[in-house]
């Protein structure tokens, strides 16, 4: 009885270690999602450095787990399952969304390169921060220009469709900020209007990796202002 009592609190204690990384990525985003942490606190240090090895400690504790549990699995198995489960899943995050930044293209996403479009009063909130490199439709198949004079009402529409707010829109151009779900990291996009042409510009206000983000944003903003054919 002793013996089976001392392998459920190792279950548990095992699960527990299971939970920590994803309750620490959790509770990093919601924090810096709300202010209380910064980005370097929150996201670099707890959740990409210390949550990281947490999920690899997790992964060897849920194995644990599975061992204990097979002296008693109806009473210990629901324990060592959800061990695998929450640590599983943690890690193969993890390895899912380093995979994704690793081989995604620049956080600053434009359809000219030739004459860049500039962010106007968005420049001073970015404050000369994001990315350094500006990248086009070589690194961003979906980075295409419109070949035409949009109407204002068509920008603000496409950018409000890619979830971004709109921070001020005119005859020549529009631009908004998008805050993203989970730490609230910020990309600006402005969207040049010009006679038979009109240009889209997506940027990071930070210089991290997001997995293609800028790219993607971009890319919806472009099919969405494209001529139906």
């Amino acid at each position: 009885m002793a013996a089976g009592r001392k392998g459920g609190q190792g279950v548990a204690v095992l699960l527990a270690l299971s939970l920590a990384a994803p309750l620490l990525v959790l509770v990093s985003a919601l924090l810096t999602r709300a202010g209380g942490l910064s980005f370097e606190t929150g996201y670099d240090l707890l959740t990409m450095r210390i949550g990281w090895w947490l999920a690899i400690a997790g992964a060897a504790a849920a194995l644990g787990a599975v061992v204990l549990a097979l002296r008693d699995v109806r009473r210990l198995g629901l324990m060592a399952l959800a061990a695998v489960l929450a640590a599983g899943g943690t890690l193969g995050g993890y390895v899912w969304h380093n995979g994704r930044q690793a081989g995604a293209p620049s956080e600053d996403i434009s359809t000219d390169l030739a004459e860049i479009p500039g962010f106007g009063d968005l420049g001073d909130q970015r404050g000369n921060q994001g990315p350094r490199v500006t990248a086009g439709v070589e690194a961003c198949p979906g980075a295409l220009p419109v070949m035409k004079q949009i109407a204002p009402e068509s920008a603000i529409w496409a950018l409000e469709k890619a979830g971004f707010t709109i921070r001020g829109a005119g005859v020549a151009r529009a631009d908004g900020t998008r805050e993203g779900f989970w730490f609230g990291f910020d990309h600006d996009a402005v969207i040049r209007i010009r006679p038979g042409r009109t240009d889209i510009r997506v940027a990071a206000r930070d210089a991290r990796s997001h997995g293609g983000d800028a790219c993607a944003l971009v890319s919806t903003i472009s099919a969405a202002l494209q001529p139906a054919s």
